[in-house]
């Protein structure tokens, strides 16, 4: 496994806990998207990890957002669009996974921090945690897929009040709204990932990347195209050892034993 300087990860039980640890604040630059995308690929690829958890390192934060001192060091037009191209190419690696990425977010959380977490496919919040779009204070907008994936999962006009206001919410109201799975006391929302995680990764691999696809490709498609697309998928799985264990073990009435084939 590489050593990194901003990215640390461990495994227990085929669940990777990938930690962004660049105190105090943990902001996503162009150093720290790196070590994270060259992470990302290293677990990906490992078939003894099923799942991966990504929190933030530190007391404070998750990720509180974009370096505004590599923002502010933006000089020309081309720049900006490889300074953004590099946070949206991170954020469409997590949300394209074929294996589930859960967000552990720990503190605050906002503007690129935020656009990360709404790339993961399942998050799970300190229930006092900051979470907000707030680069209308600065003069810019979003620019690592917030305007797109937050009205996609808070609706149009929940979404245009947090990114025209740059409004904070805690991380009870991000549950409220659905912006969030659950929100939980701080010290127990590493636990309550890892948790999640754990369990998804008791089931066949095969079977989580079938259902992930399903629903990540579904949804740029129309109803029609996503129910044949789930067809697809459901008969590639059926002559599989897993499929076949998840039936006896269900008539035998006991835990089945999945081996990913």
């Amino acid at each position: 496994m590489a050593q990194r300087q901003y990215v640390k990860i461990s495994i227990e039980d085929r669940v990777a806990l990938l930690t962004l640890d660049y105190p105090p604040m943990n902001v996503l630059n162009t150093a720290t998207m790196t070590e994270l995308n060259d992470a990302l690929d290293e677990l990906l690829a490992n078939d003894e990890v099923k799942v991966i958890v990504i929190t933030g390192g530190g007391q404070y934060a998750f990720i509180a957002g974009a370096d505004i001192n590599e923002l502010a060091s933006i000089k020309s037009p081309e720049e900006g669009r490889e300074f953004m191209g590099t946070g949206q190419a991170l954020t469409k690696k997590i949300e394209g996974a074929k294996k589930p990425i859960i967000a552990a977010i720990n503190g605050y959380c906002l503007g690129g921090g935020l656009e990360l977490v709404m790339a993961c496919h399942m998050r799970i919040c300190n229930n006092r945690a900051q979470l907000g779009q707030p680069e209308i204070n600065l003069g810019v907008i979003p620019g690592f897929g917030g305007t797109q994936r937050l009205p996609r999962i808070v609706g149009k006009g929940k979404a245009l009040e947090l990114i025209l206001t740059g409004a904070r919410i805690s991380g009870a109201e991000a549950a409220n709204i659905g912006l969030v799975n659950k929100a939980v006391p701080a010290n127990e929302v590493v636990r309550t990932a890892t948790g999640l995680a754990k369990k998804i990764a008791t089931f066949g691999k095969l079977a989580l990347t079938a259902a992930l696809e399903a629903v990540n490709e579904g949804m740029e498609t129309s109803l029609e195209e996503g129910l044949e697309l789930e067809v697809e998928k459901m008969v590639s799985l059926a002559g599989t050892e897993d499929a076949k264990e998840g039936l006896a073990a269900f008539l035998e009435k006991r835990q089945p034993k999945f081996v990913d084939r």
